[in-house]
């Protein structure tokens, strides 16, 4: 079992694609049609700890307060689950769309000094994540730290299901787990001045 773990590990996590008999690199899901049947499981648990491997070093379970004036609070929750590539690599988001079955692709605009857009996979959706992300990430397990923020994740996603997003006192247990997730920024509605009055 352990041998078997850590050659998932190596093969998803340190070689993300696998080159295929025309040539072509592309992830493990996109080489059969029917990953769902008793035929397939091996290759399905190969595509499961590609995608584990792929979150854990791409991927972000994110909380964001937004000011919005039309929630009873003046505020409202956004959580979201995203996998941002370069458009490059366009193809493993859709890989991702496909296999969860939700979520949308959106295209950044670079006005930088990069010469590609930046293409994001976003699960927004209330019900697609507590019913397709969660269980999956639940089953399967990160092995980063972002173990960590994907825990913290579903307290949230449970707050919001259990309506506390609604009170001032719900938000601000919310906000102060989401403080702690991801690049641990301070959030906003924590420091703005109708939560200090």
């Amino acid at each position: 079992m352990l041998e078997s773990l850590v050659y998932l590990t190596v093969l998803y996590v340190g070689a993300r694609f696998v080159e295929t008999a025309g040539g072509d690199v592309t992830p493990p899901l996109q080489r059969s049609e029917n990953l769902m049947s008793a035929d397939n499981q091996q290759e399905r648990l190969k595509t499961i700890g590609w995608i584990v491997g792929f979150i854990d070093g791409e991927g972000c379970f994110s909380i964001t307060i937004q000011k919005n004036s039309t929630m009873t609070t003046g505020w409202q929750v956004f959580p979201e689950f995203v996998v941002t590539q370069g458009e490059k690599s366009i193809k493993t988001l859709q890989v991702l769309k496909d296999f969860f079955g939700c979520g949308n692709i959106f295209v950044n605009r670079r006005k930088d000094n990069h010469k590609e857009n930046l293409h994001r996979y976003c699960v927004r959706a209330l019900g697609d994540l507590k019913k397709k992300i969660i269980p999956f990430f639940q089953e399967n397990q990160l092995f980063t730290a972002k173990r960590e923020d994907f825990k913290k994740f579903v307290q949230v996603i449970n707050l919001v299901n259990e309506k506390e997003h609604l009170t001032k006192k719900g938000l601000e247990k919310i906000a102060s787990i989401s403080a702690t997730m991801n690049r641990k920024k301070p959030s906003k509605f924590l420091a703005s001045s109708e939560t200090i009055r």
